[in-house]
């Protein structure tokens, strides 16, 4: 589906923002990827929908050069930015001038999520809220049945019920031939929705893994005392600490994406050891 191989970025006169990075995403999962602010997520994801190009390796989407951003390769990808500027037309009208570049695209679709979002398809979008404007957009991208769906933090704007539609909407999204990624620095919008766990950090992937194998590997608990064996990252809370532990007994559990997270980027070696 996706394979980035020996692949390198900077912008001019910047240091590189990932170097040498490898990684193969397959359809039928949705990706999660997370980084701190400035690693590179946005980037990397305007890399793999050929918006930028690589200074060194390539970037292939179902056997594309995704920087030559053909016709057949333009069709199988929709991508939400995390900016955007929507122009002067109902969702109606760029449904009517937009739809026919997407050979899957289903109008039924369209209107039934945008109902679910409640959201008028007679509206103007560049009337609409920012997190009205997204939901169109998500709608939109849903519709369109690419085999590719990227989103750059597409939470962003959406209130708390809203939030809540989005993860019930994608999850029922997802079928065998299609793969999404969703970039986020809101851990927990996530929760319950993604099966695959990225990680960028240091110019790097340091983690691809779904969160079952995560949650038999790692014990994610909150304890009054953090100085048990096994014990590879603590962190205090309110009722005593959140920990992370090797899961010596091999039952699944709950990952704590974001505790998770926080271990990989105070000392990531430690705690991705019993994931390799």
């Amino acid at each position: 589906m996706i394979e980035l191989t020996n692949l390198s970025f900077g912008y001019s006169k910047k240091p590189l923002l990932f170097w040498n990075l490898n990684l193969n995403l397959e359809a039928g999962h949705i990706y999660g990827l997370l980084g701190k602010n400035g690693a590179g997520k946005s980037t990397l994801l305007k890399n793999i929908a050929g918006l930028v190009f690589p200074t060194e390796g390539v970037c292939k989407v179902n056997g594309h050069n995704a920087a030559k951003r053909l016709p057949s390769f333009l069709q199988e990808l929709f991508f939400i930015p995390e900016e955007m500027e929507l122009p002067s037309l109902s969702g109606k009208e760029f449904v009517r001038r937009t739809a026919h570049f997407y050979p899957k695209f289903d109008h039924a679709q369209f209107y039934k999520v945008l109902a679910e979002f409640d959201v008028s398809p007679d509206a103007n979008l560049n009337q609409l809220s920012f997190g009205q404007q997204k939901k169109v957009m998500i709608t939109f991208g849903l519709a369109s049945n690419t085999s590719l769906l990227i989103m750059d933090e597409p939470t962003n704007g959406l209130d708390i019920p809203s939030k809540v539609q989005f993860r019930r909407i994608m999850a029922s999204s997802i079928t065998e031939d299609r793969c999404m990624i969703i970039s986020t620095h809101q851990v927990r919008d996530l929760d319950s929705l993604i099966d695959t766990l990225l990680v960028l950090h240091k110019k790097e992937i340091v983690l691809n893994k779904s969160l079952d194998d995560i949650g038999e590997r790692l014990l994610f608990s909150t304890s009054g005392n953090a100085n048990k064996d096994g014990v590879l990252y603590t962190a205090s809370n309110a009722i005593g600490n959140n920990t992370i532990s090797i899961n010596n007994h091999g039952h699944h559990n709950k990952v704590d994406m974001e505790l998770l997270f926080n271990a990989i980027i105070d000392d990531y070696t430690t705690v991705l050891e019993p994931l390799k």
